[in-house]
């Protein structure tokens, strides 16, 4: 797979893991997407998109939001139709965040956590989150606007240690 692939216009991400052990707290990941625009590329998100939600144009949508990881196939999936985003942003951020019990979770803890993310029947990036299994949360890619107005993506993964309403306000600073 290519770091950098451009041309983009439908992209669908697709998050799975395996259940908690029986008696144990439920492990319950949820994919993020942060939408900035092109006079703030690095700050606070214009809007997020996470737990069964949309964004406000429709671009951006979870169409599935597992609290358990149970079931078949991935347990949640985002597609961002990106020719239909506005001109005015001009990055998206794509994350997961485990939301956190009492004692906690890293990705370390969760039984084989994976994302993907591609565009039609062709794989962007796809990462197990070996690299990051100490964080509770991490930025896995990046979708930004070149000037002929055409989306590229780059794989990114950096792993945070930090609730998921901190992780909203600092995946901006990833790059």
């Amino acid at each position: 797979m290519s770091s950098i692939r451009k041309g983009l216009k439908k992209v669908e991400v697709g998050l799975k893991w395996d259940p908690s052990p029986a008696g144990a707290s439920p492990h319950d990941l949820d994919i993020v997407a942060a939408t900035y625009t092109a006079d703030d590329p690095q700050g606070r998100p214009a809007y997020l998109v996470h737990f069964d939600s949309r964004s406000p144009d429709g671009t951006i949508t979870l169409s599935r939001d597992s609290r358990t990881g149970q079931g078949f196939g991935f347990d949640e999936v985002m597609v961002l139709e990106l020719e239909r985003l506005s001109e005015r942003y001009t990055r998206v951020l794509i994350g997961v965040a485990i939301q956190q019990p009492p004692e906690g979770h890293v990705f370390g803890d969760v039984a084989n956590a994976s994302v993907r993310i591609r565009e039609g029947h062709t794989d962007l990036a796809q990462h197990d989150f070996a690299s990051v299994a100490g964080s509770t949360a991490a930025v896995i890619g990046e979708f930004s606007r070149g000037p002929g107005g055409h989306w590229a993506f780059r794989e990114l993964l950096r792993g945070f240690d930090t609730d998921l309403t901190a992780f909203t306000a600092e995946m901006g600073s990833a790059h």
